[in-house]
């Protein structure tokens, strides 16, 4: 039961930082990913994070204004989100996968936490 949190109302180039509470045994042994779907879209990978020695995977649309991170001691990873635009909109979602880091996609996920909504807007 992997939970997503942190969404909200930001306006352009702001910034916005998500959590997911993942469960102790899951975070050992999956890697988490974050993703994110807009309406009328596909959903979509941001990045992903490795198990063990926090190994990084980003996709297109998280390279650069996005940052994937873990706290192990709180069972919780992060996504950073920095210089948000409109087109940001999307309800964000954290999913953990043994495959997740080498292939940062929905495919790759076998668990989903519940979304949260990030609206970016003036």
């Amino acid at each position: 039961q992997l939970q997503a949190s942190g969404g909200g109302l930001v306006q352009p180039g702001g910034s916005l930082t998500l959590s997911c509470v993942v469960p102790g045994f899951t975070l050992g042994y999956y890697a988490i990913g974050w993703f994110r779907q807009a309406p009328g879209k596909e959903r979509e990978g941001i990045a992903c994070i490795g198990s063990s020695n926090g190994s990084t995977n980003y996709a297109d649309s998280g390279e650069g204004r996005f940052t994937i991170s873990r706290d192990n001691a709180k069972n919780t990873v992060y996504l950073q989100m920095d210089g948000l635009k409109p087109e940001d909109t999307a309800v964000y979602y954290c999913a953990a996968g043994a495959l997740l880091l080498h292939q940062c996609t929905r495919a790759a996920s076998d668990y989903w936490g519940q979304g949260t909504q990030v609206t970016v807007s003036s």
